[in-house]
């Protein structure tokens, strides 16, 4: 990537990191997780979602791994150009001079040797490497054109559904009635909003504003929202804490849900479906580690913060299937408190509650929107050539904004797409393209750096089985989400 693989932006600590990741996994699905508990049964659904945390841990490992044996290869290969240029400026000596220095010297010197000479770890994360950049390092032609087609469908969905998800967030603050009443209310889009002014007019105006507050940030770093982040990641925590407080005294007074389901194995396809986005981190891992100033205990915040987003989920979805009747529960949790006066009988926090989605949405897209940036700058990337200014500046954020903010303008009604792309591609980019990476970087670089070099950022699970239990996982994730759309066209 032209000047985009060294670009890290300004550096923070571990601690803002940690807040990154906490904001880009918990999204909408920490949301429709509690009706898709309650679906499943709290033993089956509490099982499944420890093992995909864990899973999801794996390849986060995985992908790191990568990263480090990424900038390994580059500064070998930037030392080799260098070597092979100072070769070349002593030629003056005599042609079998050349032969002897130029030939052998550069592929024969092993990179453990470079290593111990001089003060830098070659395995140090100081180079942001996109997965697309990584694919083309280690993959042949064909994976890496299957990775893209992977990495560019999920993330233009992401991106749609979060430009829909937003506005329609707003709609039914603005446009609906929240008074207790309210969940039995149905709109149309041609009702009116304002006087003549309809939903869907109201929803395109929200959409608009939307795209000239947040598209900005694609034609910057990340980093870029910083302050954003930990605001935004503020907010979460009251909304959360202040569910799971208001659930527990409702629990207290004896009016909840005295016998949920404990298991139902006919709604494990959909709790996958629901789920799969929940530890969704790996295509973001690049700009997101890379700028962190210092990385010894990355491995230790990774794990914390997969720890402490599990202990949130489990929470958030155990307190709401013993305060609600499982079949009274949204699809969007935050609905339950805000038609529900037994609940929360505070107008205000009803409504900032409401608002909730919008808020998790909205610090999720610049990232996501210049994540797939990126990799756009990757694929169309030639070594030794640079972007003019225009194309580096303006062509690439556009064609990165544009589309998803264009289908969110024609429809709202995402649900039939994202099942099917988004659901086979996120399955491809949290298991298969990790497992891949890590197996074949390991592969690339074990001739060149022997195998007494040490990889700091190892992944823990670094013997082979650890890759092909991951994949044969991708293949059953795979067939769950073919199930869950088959039983739900079935059932139409």
């Amino acid at each position: 990537m032209a000047g985009g693989i060294t670009d890290t932006g300004e550096p923070y600590s571990a601690f803002v990191g940690l807040v990154y990741m906490f904001n880009l996994i918990v999204g909408t699905g920490a949301l429709t997780m509690p009706k898709a508990f309650a679906t499943a049964g709290w033993v089956v659904s509490l099982a499944l979602i420890t093992f995909l945390g864990f899973m999801s841990y794996m390849t986060t490992t995985f992908v790191i791994e990568a990263m480090a044996a990424a900038n390994a290869q580059l500064r070998w290969k930037r030392r080799e150009q260098e070597e092979v240029i100072d070769s070349d400026s002593s030629s003056e000596y005599s042609d079998d001079d050349v032969m002897g220095r130029g030939r052998s010297e550069p592929e024969t010197k092993p990179i453990l040797s470079v290593q111990r000479s001089g003060a830098v770890d070659h395995f140090d994360i100081l180079e942001r490497v996109e997965m697309g950049q990584m694919a083309s390092m280690f993959f042949n032609k064909v994976g890496v054109n299957m990775f893209y087609i992977c990495i560019i469908v999920y993330l233009y969905g992401d991106l749609a559904i979060y430009a829909a998800a937003v506005p329609i967030s707003l709609m039914e603050v603005a446009c609906g009635n929240h008074s207790c009443s309210a969940g039995s209310v149905k709109y149309n889009d041609t009702d009116p909003c304002w006087g003549s002014v309809t939903r869907k007019d109201a929803y395109r105006v929200f959409l608009s504003v939307f795209t000239l507050l947040l598209g900005p940030f694609t034609f910057f770093s990340a980093q870029k929202t910083k302050y954003l982040q930990i605001l935004t990641s503020l907010m979460r925590w009251i909304a959360f804490t202040m569910m799971i407080i208001l659930a527990l005294i409702r629990i207290s007074k004896g009016p909840g849900e005295i016998h949920p389901p404990v298991a139902s194995l006919s709604g494990v396809p959909n709790l996958f479906g629901v789920c799969v986005y929940s530890f969704m981190c790996q295509h973001s891992l690049p700009s997101l580690v890379t700028p962190i100033s210092d990385k010894k205990r990355v491995g230790t915040l990774v794990f914390a913060d997969y720890v402490l987003i599990l202990g949130f989920y489990a929470l958030l979805s155990f307190t709401a299937i013993f305060c609600f009747d499982s079949s009274l529960l949204h699809d969007m949790y935050t609905l339950n408190f805000t038609d529900n006066c037994s609940v929360l009988d505070i107008p205000v926090l009803r409504y900032f509650l409401g608002l909730f989605p919008v808020f998790t949405i909205s610090t999720n897209f610049p990232i996501i929107a210049v994540t797939l940036r990126n990799n756009w700058k990757t694929l169309f990337h030639r070594d030794g050539g640079t972007y003019p200014w225009v194309v580096d500046r303006v062509v690439f954020p556009l064609i990165t904004l544009v589309p998803p903010i264009v289908v969110a303008f024609c429809t709202h009604n995402l649900e039939s797409l994202v099942g099917i792309t988004g659901s086979y591609a996120g399955t491809g980019i949290q298991y298969i393209v990790p497992a891949f990476l890590v197996y074949y970087a390991r592969r690339h670089l074990e001739p060149v750096m022997g195998r007494d070099a040490v990889n700091k950022h190892q992944s823990p699970f670094r013997h082979a089985f650890w890759v092909w239990f991951v994949l044969l996982w991708a293949a059953f994730c795979l067939m769950f989400v073919t199930a869950n759309i088959i039983l739900t066209d079935t059932k139409k």
